[in-house]
C-alpha cells in the first residue's frame, strides 16, 4: 500500500481522505445528520458533536490508513470542497490468507436518491480491487435499511446469511443481513502479504 491516501473522484465528487483539518466540516455534517444517522449509527457519546472529537477521529483514521488497516474518505462536491457530504470507508483490513476488509458508508439525508452514494462505492470498489489488490469486500446492513439493500444488489453484492443481534446500534442489539463482492480479477501471484 502506499504511505500516501490518494485523493479519489468520480463525476460528481471527490473522495479526500481523512485529515484533521477536516474536522469542522465533519462535525457540521454529524450535526446536520443527527436524527438520519440516528438508527444506523451506535449512541454517540457526549463528546461525539464537539470538533475535539472529530479531530481524534480523523487523526485515528489517518494512522489506521498508514499502518494499513483502513482507508477513509470523506466526500464532497468539487464546488464546494469544504463541505462534507458522505463518507466511504473500508476498515477492518485484514492480508495474508484473506485479502478482505469491511465496506461502510453514509450520505447527507436531503442527498439521498441521487446516485451520489452508488458514485462513491463504486469508487471505492474499484480502489480496493485495483490498487489495494483485495480479493473479498463485506457490507453488512440493517433488515429494513431498504436504501442500503438496493445499492449493495445494484452494485453485485452477494447476500451470505442473517447474523442475529450483530451490532449494539441506537441502543438494541440488531440483526443484521451480511453481504459480499469478490474480486473477479484477483491475482494471488500479486497478494500483498
Amino acid at each position: 500500500m502506499t504511505t500516501i491516501q490518494p485523493v479519489l473522484a468520480t463525476p460528481r465528487l471527490q473522495l479526500l481522505p481523512a485529515h484533521i483539518g477536516l474536522a469542522r466540516p465533519m462535525l457540521d455534517y454529524q450535526v446536520r445528520n443527527r436524527q438520519h444517522f440516528a438508527a444506523w449509527d451506535p449512541k454517540p457519546g457526549d463528546m461525539f458533536f464537539t470538533e475535539l472529537y472529530w479531530t481524534m477521529q480523523l487523526r485515528q483514521q489517518a494512522l489506521s490508513w498508514e499502518q494499513g488497516r483502513g482507508a477513509r474518505f470523506l466526500l464532497t462536491r468539487p464546488e464546494q470542497p469544504r463541505q462534507i457530504i458522505g463518507t466511504v470507508s473500508l476498515s477492518n483490513i485484514v492480508r495474508g490468507v484473506f485479502q478482505a476488509a469491511h465496506l461502510g458508508y453514509g450520505i447527507d439525508h436531503s442527498l439521498q436518491g441521487q446516485g451520489l452514494m452508488h458514485e462513491a462505492v463504486s469508487e471505492i470498489i474499484r480502489f480496493a480491487f485495483d490498487d489495494l489488490r483485495l480479493h473479498r469486500l463485506q457490507a453488512n446492513y440493517q433488515p429494513h435499511n431498504q436504501r442500503s439493500a438496493a445499492l449493495l444488489q445494484r452494485l453485485g453484492f452477494v447476500e451470505e446469511g442473517l447474523a442475529r443481534d450483530y451490532l449494539y446500534i441506537n441502543g438494541a442489539w440488531r440483526d443484521h443481513v451480511l453481504t459480499s463482492l469478490t474480486n473477479p480479477q484477483f491475482d494471488p501471484a500479486r497478494m500483498l502479504a
